[in-house]
């Protein structure tokens, strides 16, 4: 359709050459009442044009482009013999040409009018192409460029999470052009496209098997269809044919309200399609107008019969003959449209009826913008302004440039630099009625002019999709990666098609589908899905663990066992055995073994900076004590036995001074190292992530690892000694044989360490700890077992072999096989019993002493 408003001095319509098109389409029909309503409506408006009448011509091109530019031409010539450059009627100024409805038309007359810069707006064309101004400065549309419609196609599937979709697209301009965009638009958003193919409309099927099994055989559950309804229809039966269910389609404007096949196998297929669709604004008082117009209307009276023989199923007639022939009934031109139903009265879809509307006001809008102009003020040559009357193409152009209208629904309509308006489209959605038809029903709209979060405004609740289904698809190459995981790319594949990962250790994700996992803090861990951080649990041995309660337990209940054996020393001091083993060292040896027993409390519990500081000094300081005591009864025994002569030197140095002075010099060497220790680098609380990287170890940082090794080395030195010393001697007379025994404590106790050292070094954490509590209570047992369970079990169950006649008995029996080479018992004690015997000879004895 061309249409031309003018201006007419007295209100009159004039109509083109109609009647060559065969076809009847309501649309279209209902698209020429919208703007003769739109006409009628400025004329009746005191406040537009009050002094000017707007007028019209109409001509029907059937969409042929030799029809619209002979329509063009005649409209430019004013005569219906178009004659380039050359104007009939002078006093009746065309204003613009509304029209054509196809793109490859309107670029065909937007290069003819542009010639004469004569304003052309048209109502449906679409092509991206006809916004060059440079090659089309005077046209105009109310439709947007497929530009927007491409870039919203793509925003909508983005919308709705589809990052796998395939793309069919007419090889013609409308098609090729508006799916690249699509194509571009989805790709940078970071989604990929599974497959495209084109519809071939220079083949008969439109190349539809071969698109049909892409579509089948692809894992893309969404296509994007651009195209237009006509080019579409071979696809859809060989959709049809092959029974392709299962698939979303998207839908351009050029079929998304288009009527399609009503069956139900192509409703089943078709159902949840959403697409873009040309605006859908409301013309007040429309409705009415459309029911009132009748056939007696003196414009287009062909289109009309047309119309009523379609409406209505009879015909005009003109001859007696016709209606005796005909079965089908005659139409009398009194029927009334009133109540039916075949689209045209259809108000809830006035699209493109809609677009020729506003061009018709917004046209009115130039031209009131024209006659209102103020001499010398104007914006032409010295300040001139143009004649309502008697205007040229190129000054209405200026005014147009620069209209703009407010529409009943408060949107503004105005055109930008390129001749396009503010793009706005409806957004629809197919939907099955209980009937089994489908019904396109507006879900939203989608505005380029609104700001960025309102730009799509969709009632999700509204949407219906395949099967009734209120679930939106989904269609992606990989499947969601659930929080505690990463998206990496597979080898080969395309950038959508991802595998999920797991995050690595000490690292989350808390969100689906991440590309990335975060590395919790020091102080925190993953928790078992990798979703989110928790703080990491403190490792130490605590005294509410098990281990930790259960070495506790046993080190103070080992405490009590010296303290005992104290007691029955203490009872029974003044017999043969306690008196032979020198009563006084043997107390400070229990008491000291008490504090080995304890010292292992101060490992179990928290590391602070008390507990560090005291631990290892008092382990060490109170088991040198220990080995200090039994290295003063190991040597008191060698020098006993040394100064078996009563004038002998070394008998002075036989006495418990002498031990006492053993064991305070030994002790005051260890407290000086750990004095030193203390003070020059003091061991400390730390918190160690490195072992277990889930765990917190509290542990004590020695501060000086050389001076720790320096205090149990000297603790060892000492341990060796006192067995070195105490083997060499461990045949003299069994009855004072406490040399065998110190033997046998000193072999455990170095074992007990010894094995320590590896096996703390492979242990971790509270382990660590544990392994060292328990070799300080073993070496503990191991002395208390050796030294003073033999003893103890004399005086308690064996009370007559506690007296000195018996020991000194045992004493003379071995003194053939005695050799005083061999130095291990505490002579001193063995001494003073020899000579406290009555019924022993002195000058016997003396020789054995000598």
């Amino acid at each position: 359709m061309v249409s031309s408003p003018k201006l007419l001095e007295k209100g009159a319509a004039s109509e083109g050459p109609v009647g060559r098109c065969l076809k009847f389409y309501v649309i279209s029909y209902q698209q020429i009442q919208a703007l003769i309503y739109a006409v009628e409506e400025i004329n009746n408006n005191p406040n537009l044009l009050p002094n000017t009448t707007l007028g019209f011509q109409i001509y029907d091109s059937c969409n042929v482009l030799q029809y619209d530019l002979d329509g063009a031409l005649q409209i430019l010539t004013g005569s219906n013999t178009a004659t380039a450059n050359y104007r009939c009627l002078e006093n009746i100024p065309d204003s613009a040409i509304i029209g054509a409805a196809l793109s490859s038309n309107s670029v065909l007359l937007a290069h003819v009018l542009g010639l004469f810069r004569y304003p052309q707006i048209s109502h449906f064309a679409t092509s991206r192409l006809l916004s060059d101004r440079k090659k089309f400065p005077s046209f105009f549309r109310t439709v947007p460029n497929d530009v927007f419609q491409s870039q919203g196609l793509a925003k909508l599937v983005l919308y709705f999470g589809w990052t796998w979709v395939g793309l069919v697209a007419v090889d013609n301009d409308y098609g090729q052009q508006g799916i690249n965009v699509v194509k571009q638009e989805i790709i940078k958003a970071g989604a990929c496209i599974a497959f495209t193919v084109s519809i071939l409309v220079s083949q008969a099927d439109r190349n539809a098997i071969n698109i049909v099994k892409v579509i089948q055989q692809s894992s893309a559950k969404v296509v994007i269809v651009f195209s237009t309804i006509l080019d579409l229809i071979p696809v859809v039966q060989e959709m049809m044919r092959q029974k392709v269910y299962g698939k979303t389609f998207v839908a351009s404007e050029g079929w998304s309200t288009a009527p399609i096949f009503a069956t139900g196998e192509v409703n089943n297929i078709f159902s949840g399609t959403v697409g873009l669709a040309l605006y859908s604004g409301l013309i007040p008082g429309f409705e009415d107008f459309l029911s009132n117009f009748h056939l007696s209307s003196s414009v287009g009276s062909n289109w009309l019969k047309m119309r009523w023989e379609e409406t209505f199923n009879c015909e005009f007639r003109t001859t007696k003959t016709d209606g005796n022939s005909s079965k089908i009934p005659k139409c009398t031109g009194s029927e009334s449209l009133e109540g039916t139903q075949n689209g045209y009265h259809d108000m809830s879809i006035l699209r493109t009826s809609y677009n020729v509307y506003t061009a018709v006001h917004i046209l009115a809008q130039a031209l009131r913008d024209l006659e209102g102009c103020r001499p010398g003020e104007g914006p032409f040559t010295n300040a001139s302004c143009a004649n309502i009357r008697n205007f040229k193409p190129w000054q209405l152009l200026y005014y147009m440039k620069k209209a703009s209208l407010t529409l009943s629904d408060g949107r503004e309509l105005y055109f930008d630099e390129n001749g396009d308006p503010p793009a706005i489209y409806d957004i629809v959605n197919w939907q099955l009625t209980p009937e089994g038809m489908i019904q396109r029903v507006k879900i939203g709209s989608y505005d380029t002019a609104a700001s960025p979060g309102e730009m799509f405004r969709i009632n999700k609740s509204a949407i219906r999709w395949s099967n009734g289904d209120s679930q939106v698809p989904v269609s992606v190459c990989s499947q969601s990666c659930p929080p505690g995981f990463r998206k990496a790319a597979k080898t080969g594949e395309p950038d959508c098609c991802l595998q999920c990962i797991q995050c690595a250790q000490g690292e989350i994700s808390n969100q689906s589908d991440s590309f990335e996992c975060y590395k919790c803090p020091w102080d925190k861990w993953p928790d078992h899905q990798k979703t989110k951080c928790l703080p990491k649990s403190l490792n130490y041995l605590s005294y509410e663990d098990l281990l930790g309660i259960s070495l506790a337990a046993i080190s103070i209940g080992s405490s009590f066992i010296p303290i005992v054996i104290l007691k029955i020393f203490t009872q029974n001091k003044t017999s043969a055995i306690v008196k032979a083993n020198n009563y006084s060292l043997s107390c400070l040896l229990l008491v000291s073994l008490t504090l080995c027993f304890l010292s292992a409390l101060i490992f179990i519990g928290v590391p602070n900076r008390e507990s560090c500081l005291l631990r290892q000094a008092t382990f060490g300081m109170t088991f040198v004590l220990c080995i200090s005591c039994v290295l003063a009864k190991t040597i008191l025994v060698l020098l006993a036995f040394m100064a078996v002569n009563p004038l002998s030197r070394l008998k002075k140095w036989t006495n418990t001074r002498m031990a006492y002075l053993i064991t305070s010099l030994c002790f005051l060497v260890q407290v000086i190292l750990c004095i030193t220790w203390l003070s020059q680098a003091p061991p400390h609380p730390q918190y160690n992530t490195h072992i277990y990287p889930e765990l917190i170890i509290v542990e004590c940082n020695e501060g000086s690892t050389f001076a720790f090794w320096t205090m149990l080395g000297y603790l060892f030195l000492l341990a060796t000694v006192s067995f070195i010393v105490a083997f060499l001697a461990r045949r003299l007379p069994d009855s004072f044989n406490e040399a065998q025994f110190i033997t046998f404590s000193m072999l455990a106790f170095l074992s007990v360490w010894i094995s320590y050292i590896p096996a703390s070094l492979s242990a971790q954490g509270k382990y660590t700890v544990a392994m060292e509590i328990f070799a300080i209570l073993a070496s503990s047992w191991a002395l208390v077992i050796c030294m003073f369970f033999p003893k103890c079990f004399i005086i308690l169950f064996k009370p007559d072999l506690n007296s000195r006649e018996h020991l000194l008995g045992k004493s003379l029996e071995r003194y053939h096989c005695f050799n005083p080479y061999i130095i291990t018992y505490d002579r001193l004690s063995i001494y003073h019993l020899l000579l406290g015997a009555t019924k022993i000879n002195k000058e016997l004895i003396s020789p054995w002493i000598l």
